[in-house]
């Protein structure tokens, strides 16, 4: 029987999402003190993360080259590409990831970079010039309000008005999710799918159900949700879509009897919902949302 919003445990998880309009607030402030190290608008950028920061990696990169800001690749640390960047930026919460530092070092010592980091005291602050946000600091392994707090200082530093997104993050958080949610908190799959930065949204959304709950999930293009991937849709399963749908996207949906959830707003925004779906659903089957099982905050490898 799953469990009322009111009776789930109390989580970090659930306390660190509940944070995230306020986070968000305080991006724009933070994004013009440290203006002059975040990328230039005609530079050519790399964005460095591993998992949920590479995923806010592609995000930003996909507004930044989208606005005509200049080239912009995203990169898992362990992939870095030689391709004669003028700056580099780099997104790790832990500030110990190997794979993270071990590509910090090898970035040539005369190419700017800055870093976007949680935890003080750690190496990539000494790195790089460094963006501590420590206020948005997670106890939960899962990450949530300093992937998205990141990614709005990120869209803040571009140029974009966050207060719609905050109003309506703050709607979010109003409501009842075992309400709003209700039609995809017992789906025995959801495939999530997006299109530009929504794209890389609906790869974090994924991820978070399978860190918090093991849940079947899996993530696409809106475009290519029907060059394969719909045929695993079906009823008793959800199709989430991230953004404004593609033409005919609901009709295909509807055929396969899978439930579409979908609302017009800012695909960050809707995260939030995803987040609240990960503390349903893992109180639902009794497991800890904070620490999931084989992962731990920081993936830190033997020399």
């Amino acid at each position: 029987m799953p469990l009322s919003a009111e009776s789930a445990p109390v989580t970090h998880l659930a306390t660190e999402v509940a944070t995230q309009p306020d986070d968000w607030a305080r991006a724009t402030t933070v994004a013009a003190d440290h203006h002059a190290v975040l990328p230039q608008p005609g530079e050519h950028v790399a964005v460095i993360g591993c998992g949920t920061s590479l995923f806010m990696s592609r995000a930003i990169s996909a507004l930044r080259e989208g606005a005509g800001h200049g080239r912009t690749d995203a990169w898992p640390a362990s992939e870095v590409r030689d391709r004669d960047y003028d700056r580099y930026l780099v997104i790790c919460r832990s500030g110990t990831t190997t794979e993270v530092v071990r590509a910090m070092r090898d970035i040539p010592a005369h190419i700017p970079r800055a870093v976007i980091c949680s935890s003080p005291g750690t190496p990539v602050l000494e790195l790089g010039d460094p963006i501590l946000i420590g206020e948005v600091d997670e106890q939960s392994v899962v990450q949530t309000r300093f992937a998205t707090t990141t990614l709005a200082i990120l869209r803040a530093h571009l140029g974009h008005d966050l207060a719609p997104v905050i109003a309506q993050a703050r709607a979010v958080l109003a409501e009842d999710p075992a309400v709003s949610l209700a039609e995809v908190r017992g789906a025995e799959q959801i495939s999530f799918v997006g299109m530009g930065f929504a794209a890389a949204i609906a790869d974090e959304a994924a991820l978070k159900l399978r860190e918090s709950c093991q849940s079947w999930t899996e993530a696409y293009l809106a475009t290519e949700y029907r060059h394969g991937p719909i045929s695993i849709s079906a009823p008793g399963r959800a199709v989430w879509a991230f953004g404004p749908l593609e033409p005919n996207f609901a009709d295909d949906v509807a055929v396969t009897g899978a439930h579409l959830e979908h609302r017009d707003i800012d695909p960050m925004a809707d995260l939030m919902r995803v987040h609240q779906l990960c503390v349903l659903r893992s109180a639902d089957l009794g497991l800890d949302p904070d620490h999931p099982r084989n992962l731990n905050r920081s993936v830190v490898l033997e020399p």
